[in-house]
């Protein structure tokens, strides 16, 4: 594929990313647009911005190359996403949105009545948003170096500049509506290049190549330790979709209840459908290109497999519209994950104005670009998987418990956090260090939410036992607002500083 074509891709994605969110700044005028679009997009829209944002370089270029690798225990990946959007329906989705917060650590302050809890929160969200915006940079840099041969640190100084300058033109509103494009653009440019695939490949009597072998190889993961890794994953994706804090700001962005519900009803919808392709991808890619697996390129099968099938400007243009998709990918998490970051730095450190907000949203961003440019890349599915098994034992159980439970006291939500944050944390790090040397530990270690999240549920229940009489007073009050239809209360107050 000609550089040329990669660039004029990107460079189209990039100036429409622009564009839309110029034509969000034209409404968004009040404190109110900027952290969540005045409460008042649809679910049909909302949930097309939730699907822009939530599918990311792991979702778009990270389950096929694990697909490609491992076979079918990467299928938990497009599960997990997907049935985490159902535990969201299930146990949050309403309540949050009743709550009246901006932000998570606004709901933590509101439901505990305690600044240290808020702090403590506010301090893992700003954690677990630069550690999920460091892989959609390193997507980045693999699909610029791969696409274009220009180093790979254009690509993620692209997306951190782009994201900026739509974010602090319009905040969440325009957000919004940069998201909901780049929904329908990455399904579009999955969807179209492997169904002019399988047509190709259909309409031929071309062989499969000896890489079909490699169903059988040893990328296939059938060893003693698969079943613990499948449950620890589907642990961590499970329960970290419920504290992602890019995902959920978006509840706050619903009129009310019902419509966060319906919006998260849509969303498992359009999950569903896009996850699809990158699968036909992964199993395309084992067949046809499994070269890629062995020579460390899996997450680049997306990017590749339609020229290897196409050849002259067919496969040009097929590539261009897949390396689009691409960058949208990038784009879209990154801005979401920058918008709910700017929203909390800038209440603990601005004082949440406007012009706080945009300071916020550049400090939001260029702190992970000055880590992905010190980093090489991983599995881009396998590290967002970490950040889920950090989220999960950390925010998981402070939202779950906050919600359903009036026994929660700030100090177990506090040891809660603190011990999942320390546990899943070390263990992660000595598996990255340690490695094989580890023996039969390294499987505990490097996949730690299956015994990460109990701990921290069980701590934060405990400990808040313990501490019964630092039960805030207003606990009944706010209980009230979280489960009670809105027009059994008051139109809820903004919750922040």
């Amino acid at each position: 594929m000609s550089p040329a074509v990669g660039l004029a891709a990107l460079a189209a994605v990039c100036a429409a990313t622009v564009l839309i969110g110029v034509y969000g700044l034209r409404i968004s005028r009040t404190t109110g647009d900027f952290y969540v679009a005045s409460r008042t997009v649809r679910p049909w829209w909302n949930a097309s911005a939730i699907g822009g944002e939530y599918l990311s370089a792991a979702s778009f270029l990270g389950v096929a190359g694990l697909i490609l690798v491992s076979g079918i225990d990467a299928l938990w990946f497009p599960i997990g996403y997907t049935a985490g959007y159902l535990m969201l329906l299930l146990f949050v989705a309403a309540p949050l949105r009743r709550s009246g917060a901006y932000t998570i650590p606004d709901f933590a302050a509101a439901r505990l009545d305690s600044r240290p809890a808020r702090t403590v929160t506010s301090l893992l969200v700003v954690i677990v948003g630069w550690l999920y915006i460091v892989p959609q940079l390193h997507g980045a840099a693999l699909t610029v170096r791969i696409t274009t041969g220009l180093p790979g640190w254009v690509g993620a100084a692209a997306v951190v500049v782009v994201v900026v300058l739509s974010v602090v033109t319009g905040g969440m509103r325009s957000i919004t509506f940069v998201q909901a494009f780049q929904y329908w653009l990455k399904l579009t440019a999955l969807a179209v290049p492997v169904i002019f695939v399988l047509l190709a490949l259909g309409s031929t009597s071309q062989p499969i190549t000896d890489g079909g072998a490699v169903f059988h190889s040893d990328l296939d993961v059938s060893d003693e330790a698969s079943l613990y890794r499948n449950i620890s994953l589907i642990t961590a994706l499970l329960f970290g979709t419920l504290g992602l804090p890019h995902v959920l700001v978006r509840f706050y962005t619903n009129p009310d209840g019902p419509s966060a519900r319906r919006t998260t009803v849509i969303v498992l919808g359009l999950l569903s459908l896009f996850y699809i392709f990158p699968t036909l991808y992964g199993v395309l890619g084992r067949i046809y290109t499994p070269g890629l697996a062995t020579g460390g390129q899996a997450d680049a099968t997306v990017l590749l497999l339609p020229a290897r099938i196409f050849d002259g400007a067919a496969g040009d243009l097929l590539s261009a519209l897949v390396i689009a998709g691409a960058f949208a990918a990038f784009l879209s998490t990154t801005s979401g994950l920058v918008v709910s970051l700017a929203g909390v730095v800038s209440q603990d450190l601005f004082r949440g104005s406007v012009r706080g907000f945009r300071w916020a949203a550049v400090l939001s961003a260029v702190v992970p670009l000055a880590v992905a440019l010190a980093t090489d890349s991983l599995a881009l599915a396998g590290s967002v998987g970490t950040v889920f098994a950090f989220t999960a034992s950390t925010i998981c159980p402070l939202l779950l418990l906050g919600i359903w439970w009036r026994g929660l006291t700030d100090a177990g939500a506090i040891a809660g956090m603190v011990t999942g944050a320390v546990l899943c944390g070390a263990a992660v790090m000595l598996a990255a260090f340690a490695g094989s040397a580890l023996g039969r530990f390294e499987e505990l270690l490097a996949q730690p939410a299956a015994w990460s999240v109990p701990v921290a549920f069980v701590v934060t229940i405990a400990v808040s036992k313990l501490t019964a009489s630092r039960r805030p007073l207003t606990v009944a009050r706010v209980m009230a607002r979280l489960h009670s239809p809105e027009h059994h209360h008051p139109a809820p107050r903004t919750v922040g500083r």
